[in-house]
C-alpha cells in the first residue's frame, strides 16, 4: 500500500529563482515545451493548486485478465509520456504572482506504475479495492515529478480479474480531455490497430417554414430567450457567491468536506435500457441520466428522513420529504472543444503538439427538483426541461470569463475563494461521459468496466456517468460521515431506471 500522508498537505510546488539551479542537467530533457523552456499553466489549472480545489481525477478500470507491469510500462513509454504534460513538472516562476510554468523531465516509470505486494487469503477482494481507492484520496503526489500515477492490483473480483486506477492531478488537464488521452492509449479488442469508437452528439435540425415570417420570428424568440436566460442564470450565480444556499440535507457536506477521504463505489446497468427511454420518450442519454438521478436521490432523501419510520405507499403529496428542498449540482461545461482521440494519439505517435490541451472550462448550477412523483416519467421530462433551459444560456461562458478576469484583477487567492463559496454552496457534482462503443485494451488488457471519478472539491457527493459498449455506469465518490449507505443510493439509482422503463413499457401495452 502506498504511503499515507495527510489530506489536508496543500500541494506544494517546487519554487525556484532559476530552475536550472534546481533541476539537475540529468533530469531536464532538450526537448521543449510549447516555443520555450517553460509553458505558463493556464488560469483554471492554476486554480486546481489553491488547498481548498486540490483536486485529483480517478480512472479506475476494470481488466479481464491479470495485467503485466512491463507491458503497461512499455506502452507508457510509446504513448503517455510523448505527452508533454505527463512529462513535465509544475514550478513556481514567479514567487510574488504565484504564476507557475511546466519543464519538461526524464519520468522514472518506476515511480509512477505501482504494483502493492497483494496479501493472500483477505476476506473480500472488492472491499480491499475499495479500501485501496479510498486511502489514495487521503494522499497527494510528490511535486517533484510529474502529476500522475498508476496503480496496478492484481485481485479478482466480482466484475474483473485486476483493476488498476489512474491517478491524475486536475492542473493536467479537465476531465474530457483526460478521459480522451486514456482513450487515445487503448486499441479496439476485435482491431489492435484501430482506436476507439466513441459516438458523438448529432444536431438536431428544427424544421421550420420558410414562408411568412416565422423563421425570423423564430431567430428573435431564441435570441431573447439566450439573453434572458444567461441574465437569469448570471443573478442566480451572483446570488450564490453572496449568501443562496443549498438545503441543509443528508447529502450536503459540512465547511472542510474536501479535505476528508472520499469512498468510491459504483453499479453498472443496460446503456440498452437508457436508450430504449431516449428512444421513446424522443429525448437525449444526458436527459435520461438527469432524470434517472432526480428519482434516486428523491427516493433515497425520501429514506433517510423518514428515519426509523416506514417509507413504504409513499405518494407524490404524502412523503417524508420537507418542502422546497433547493439542491444543485455544479456541472463542469468545456468552453473550447476537447482534442479528439485521433488528434491525441497522432500528437503522441508524432510528438506534435497541435492538439489544443489544459483546463478551459465553466460551470453551470444544475437544479435538481427532489419530489416523489405518481408517474416515473415526470422525472425525465423535468430533466429534458431544465437541461434545455441550460442549452439556451452562456452561463458557462459567464463563470470561465468571471473567473478569468477575477484572477488577472485579484490574483489566485481571491478567484480561488470566490470559486470556492459558489462550490460550497450548492451540494454535489455531475458528470456524463461518453465512452467507447466497442470493447477496448489498455495495452493488451481488455476492459471489463471503466468508472471515472474525482475528489478534492468541497462537495460530499459527485455522481459520474460513464458509457462503455452496451453498459452504464455510476460512479459515486462520497463522503461516509455524510452518506454512511453509498451502495443503497446505488441500488436506488438502478430501481429508478427499471421504474421509469417499466411505466413506458406498461403505458404501451395499455394503448
Amino acid at each position: 500500500m502506498v504511503g499515507v500522508k495527510s489530506r489536508r498537505e496543500d500541494l506544494r510546488p517546487i519554487v525556484t529563482k532559476s530552475i536550472k539551479k534546481k533541476i539537475t542537467e540529468d533530469e531536464v530533457e532538450d526537448e521543449r515545451v510549447g516555443e520555450g523552456n517553460e509553458q505558463p499553466l493556464s488560469p483554471a489549472s492554476r486554480l486546481f493548486h489553491e488547498p481548498h480545489f486540490n483536486c485529483y481525477i480517478l480512472a479506475i478500470m476494470g481488466c479481464t485478465k491479470r495485467v503485466d507491469p512491463d507491458i503497461v510500462k512499455a506502452g507508457l513509454e510509446t504513448t503517455l509520456l510523448r505527452h508533454p504534460t505527463f512529462s513535465s513538472i509544475q514550478v513556481v516562476s514567479d514567487g510574488k504572482t504565484g504564476e507557475m510554468s511546466w519543464i519538461r523531465v526524464k519520468v522514472d516509470l518506476e515511480k509512477h506504475v505501482i504494483v502493492p505486494e497483494i496479501e493472500q487469503g483477505m476476506d473480500s477482494h472488492e472491499q480491499f479495492v475499495e479500501h485501496y481507492i479510498s486511502n489514495l484520496s487521503r494522499t497527494t503526489i510528490d511535486t517533484s515529478r510529474p502529476l500522475w500515477d498508476l496503480h496496478i492490483l492484481n485481485v479478482k473480483t466480482s466484475e474483473a480479474e485486476s483493476v488498476s486506477i489512474f491517478r491524475i492531478h486536475h492542473s493536467l488537464g479537465d476531465g474530457t480531455s483526460l478521459m480522451s488521452l486514456l482513450l487515445a492509449c487503448t486499441r479496439r479488442t476485435d482491431d489492435p490497430e484501430a482506436l476507439p469508437t466513441v459516438p458523438t452528439q448529432k444536431k438536431r435540425v428544427v424544421q421550420t417554414r420558410t414562408g411568412g415570417f416565422s423563421r425570423p420570428f423564430l431567430a428573435l424568440w431564441e435570441l431573447f430567450l439566450l439573453i434572458w436566460n444567461t441574465m437569469v442564470d448570471v443573478l442566480m450565480f451572483i446570488a450564490t457567491l453572496m449568501f443562496l444556499k443549498d438545503t441543509e440535507t443528508p447529502l450536503k457536506g459540512p465547511p472542510g468536506v474536501e479535505f476528508t477521504p472520499k469512498r468510491f463505489v459504483h453499479r453498472t446497468v443496460s446503456l440498452d435500457d437508457i436508450k430504449f427511454i431516449k428512444n421513446s420518450l424522443n429525448m437525449t442519454i444526458n436527459d435520461v441520466a438527469l432524470g434517472i438521478t432526480q428519482a434516486g436521490l428523491s427516493r433515497y432523501l425520501n429514506r433517510r428522513y423518514c428515519e426509523e419510520k416506514l417509507d413504504k405507499g409513499a405518494t407524490e403529496k404524502k412523503n417524508n420529504l420537507p418542502k422546497k428542498i433547493r439542491l444543485r449540482a455544479a456541472l463542469l461545461v468545456n468552453i473550447r472543444p476537447s482534442p479528439g482521440i485521433q488528434a491525441l494519439a497522432d500528437m503522441m505517435e508524432k510528438d506534435k503538439t497541435d492538439a489544443k490541451w489544459g483546463n478551459c472550462y465553466g460551470y453551470v448550477l444544475l437544479p435538481f427538483r427532489i419530489a416523489l412523483r405518481n408517474d416515473p416519467l415526470d422525472y425525465v421530462r423535468e430533466a429534458k426541461a431544465t437541461i434545455d433551459r441550460k442549452k439556451h444560456s452562456y452561463e458557462a461562458i459567464y463563470s470561465y470569463s468571471g473567473s478569468d478576469l477575477t484572477v488577472k484583477l485579484f490574483g489566485f487567492k481571491v478567484a480561488s475563494a470566490l470559486c470556492y463559496k459558489v462550490m460550497s454552496r450548492t451540494t454535489m457534482s455531475f458528470t456524463n461521459l461518453v465512452g467507447p462503443v466497442e470493447e477496448i485494451c489498455f495495452y493488451g488488457h481488455p476492459l471489463a468496466f471503466l468508472a471515472p471519478s474525482v475528489y478534492g472539491h468541497p462537495h460530499a457527493l459527485t455522481i459520474n456517468y460513464q458509457s462503455y459498449m452496451n453498459k452504464m455506469t455510476f460512479v459515486l465518490a462520497i463522503d461516509p460521515d455524510v452518506i454512511p449507505d453509498p451502495q443503497q443510493l446505488c441500488s436506488d439509482l438502478e430501481e429508478s431506471l427499471k421504474l421509469i422503463k417499466n411505466t413506458i413499457i406498461s403505458k404501451a401495452m395499455r394503448t
